[in-house]
């Protein structure tokens, strides 16, 4: 009797939840090594948690990434993986690598999972959507050199009807992290500033960044050292201190720009956690970093 009572507390803690974001827009970005999980119960774990979204009517719009799974289809190609800055060198043969990983298989995958959980998704690849400019990368030995890796851009144009249509529908999109440059050629792109510009397009009311660290961390090294809640003020302080550094910081400077173009909200958590999205956006505690104006 005590485990039932407890699970209807749990229910009424969400309820105030449900009713304030009931109709709103919420964007996930879905990355982390937790989507190579050979454990089936940890890779459906966010699909069930878009399912509940969608159930609770919030309209989910989800943007992933695929990073290992690239890396994987490069060392089969006979290709080495490089890196500069975080930023994945991508050359005429990698992008073509990137396209089809991203946008061809792990694409459905998301999509599919969701759809046989009792989900309706909807699959876009990222030049449907995307539109950007080619990224060059500041050599940190000669500052003021930039270099060019390649076909990496940065998204700076959402394409918001097809994904407003799904919304109206009651689909979940769900959308690769590739774009079309202005040359018209395919581009990879950073998946998080993906998601932070596809929450701003659509006038989102949350953004959820999911990896697999536990949050923003004060310590890099310690996994319990999790910054709960961050204000925009505290960013610069964060990053000359080295808190915030290499990968996190183009997720926090992607989640600092949606606030200041109106998302509410900006949350950090750790994929690996079962239902880690619930568990941030329905309880009073939340499980990761929560980034506010």
């Amino acid at each position: 009797m005590q485990d039932l009572i407890a699970k209807a507390a749990t229910l009424l803690e969400a309820l105030p939840y449900i009713q304030k974001y009931s109709g709103a827009t919420f964007v996930v970005k879905y990355g982390g090594s937790f989507m190579d999980s050979p454990d089936p119960a940890v890779r459906t774990s966010v699909a069930r948690d878009i399912v509940f979204l969608e159930a609770v009517e919030i309209n989910p719009v989800v943007v992933h990434g695929g990073g290992k799974a690239i890396n994987r289809a490069m060392e089969k190609a006979g290709l080495t993986p490089q890196f500069i800055q975080g930023q994945r060198v991508t050359d005429e043969v990698t992008v073509r690598i990137v396209d089809e990983v991203l946008s061809r298989q792990i694409n459905p995958e998301i999509v599919a999972t969701i759809n046989a959980l009792g989900g309706l998704a909807r699959g876009f690849a990222g030049p449907d959507i995307f539109r950007c400019r080619k990224l060059l990368v500041e050599d940190r030995q000669q500052p003021g050199r930039w270099l060019d890796i390649g076909y990496v851009g940065e998204v700076t144009q959402v394409d918001t009807r097809p994904l407003l249509e799904c919304l109206e529908q009651g689909i979940t999109p769900v959308i690769s992290p590739t774009a079309r440059g202005e040359d018209g050629h395919i581009y990879n792109c950073n998946a998080d500033v993906a998601a932070a510009q596809t929450a701003i397009a659509l006038k989102a009311r949350r953004l959820v960044f999911m990896s697999d660290v536990p949050g923003l961390l004060r310590d890099p090294g310690d996994p319990d050292s999790v910054i709960t809640h961050l204000r925009v003020s505290e960013v610069e302080e964060l990053k000359r201190a080295g808190v915030i550094d290499r990968g996190m910081i183009p997720k926090v400077d992607s989640a600092v720009a949606a606030l200041r173009a109106g998302v509410e909200k900006v949350s950090f958590v750790d994929g690996r956690v079962p239902h880690a999205v619930l568990l941030e956006i329905f309880t009073d505690e939340g499980v990761g970093t929560m980034l506010v104006p």
